[in-house]
């Protein structure tokens, strides 16, 4: 067991412990950043495979609602640091921004590794120390950190701590949840992590399961209790997920938890009203097969018909001897029964964490001077869309801006 002193410990080399890392390296302080992957920012990369949405353009109020009964607690810090700060943050590396069609803020590189490299080298400019392959595994009796290296266990006595682990989704990119344990043996409160921005488990057919699997609904509708909105959706082996069923699944979770399944609508023609599909579904379908007739009456799509057939089997009803107002009201209200949430290692991010009551208002533990808290760690949960890495950054920030503070008060033997 090796034992070596690092003034500020950041355990965490995703977005909010780099941004905390920063923050404090801009304050002075000596940093090392410590993970127990072999590199910077994994998930971060990942993110960013089909382009990185960094933030969103749409204005605060709206931004802030997106964080449901999180947006209070994280109000100071994303009015600290908020979208147009993280726009100039990235441009300052080198990387401009631009605003996409859906209002969605990407850099004009499109993807996260020419923004990473360029901020890792920043952070080595500014002195900023990597330890990598170090598994944080809590504290010793003298309130060191312990990490579990490739060569033993590492011991470090550190003048405040950032922690900035993740949630539990993608647990192969290094962030699986495992502190939870740590922390709750301290005696902090930590709502279960559970799935979010995740997919859901449908009963399909073999038939359909296996003639549609992996194919995307497009220029849909969905609907659920209050909640509906446009998007898109992909018929998986288990069940569905997307982006659509993604900015769903927070209220879809919480059904599910609450009744065991729950009855998710799709429109398959939104834009067409029902008068209009009872007008086109009443022509005569001659010699043509059923399949061909709603390709050609109602636009639709080989999976969106196959969807319909399968709500109708699954009803007990053919689909073919439906009148017309019946199947134009189908066509648009096409039942799914959901019947589970799909695992977190495969969520985009998860809900849950330390609860935001463990927290001073600077991101300091209360039960734990000197250790802060940042990032998907934390209580708090968004859809897709550029909210997660906005609220990450932010959090990030803070933490760095709180260690910095605590420092200044401190006796001068815990600055040194």
């Amino acid at each position: 067991m090796t034992a070596t002193e690092s003034h500020i410990a950041v355990i965490g080399a995703g977005p909010a412990g780099l941004m905390a890392a920063e923050v404090l390296a801009q304050g002075g302080a000596r940093v090392t950043v410590y993970d127990a992957m072999p590199s910077a920012g994994r998930k971060f990369l990942m993110a960013g495979r089909g382009g990185l949405n960094l933030t969103h353009s749409e204005p605060l109020p709206q931004f802030m609602a997106r964080y449901r009964a999180a947006a209070p607690k994280l109000k100071a810090a994303i009015d600290a640091f908020p979208p147009g700060a993280l726009r100039a943050w990235s441009e300052a590396l080198g990387e401009p921004t631009f605003v996409g069609s859906s209002g969605r803020v990407f850099p004009k590189a499109f993807k996260a590794s020419p923004l990473l490299r360029a901020w890792l080298r920043r952070l080595d400019a500014a002195g900023v120390r990597f330890a990598f392959r170090h598994r944080w595994t809590g504290w010793d009796d003298e309130g060191r950190l312990r990490f579990q290296t490739r060569h033993g266990t590492a011991v470090i006595a550190a003048k405040a701590t950032v922690l900035a682990l993740g949630g539990a989704s993608w647990p192969r990119l290094g962030s699986d949840g495992g502190w939870t344990t740590i922390l709750a043996d301290k005696g902090i409160a930590i709502s279960p992590l559970q799935p979010a921005n995740c997919g859901f488990t449908v009963a399909w057919s073999d038939v359909f399961r296996s003639r549609f699997e992996g194919q995307p609904l497009k220029g849909i509708a969905l609907s659920f209790g209050p909640h509906g909105l446009r998007g898109e959706a992909i018929i998986t082996r288990a069940g569905i997920e997307g982006g659509a069923i993604y900015a769903l699944s927070a209220e879809l979770r919480e059904a599910i938890a609450a009744n065991g399944e729950v009855v998710l609508n799709v429109a398959l023609r939104p834009d067409v009203d029902e008068a209009e599909l009872v007008k086109r579904l009443s022509a005569a379908r001659g010699k043509q097969s059923f399949s061909n007739f709603l390709r050609k009456a109602a636009q639709l799509s080989p999976i969106a018909a196959g969807l319909l057939q399968e709500a109708a089997i699954g009803a007990g009803q053919s689909l073919s001897a439906m009148p017309p107002q019946r199947l134009a009201e189908l066509i648009n209200a096409v039942p799914i029964k959901l019947t589970g949430v799909a695992p977190i290692a495969r969520a985009i991010s998860s809900a849950g964490g330390i609860s935001f009551d463990e927290l001073e208002a600077d991101y300091m533990i209360r039960k734990l001077p000197g250790v802060f808290a940042a990032g998907e760690m934390l209580d708090w949960e968004a859809p897709t869309g550029g909210y997660l890495l906005q609220a990450s950054f932010a959090t990030g920030a803070a933490a760095g801006r709180g260690v910095l503070k605590w420092l200044a008060s401190s006796p001068p033997s815990l600055r040194a």
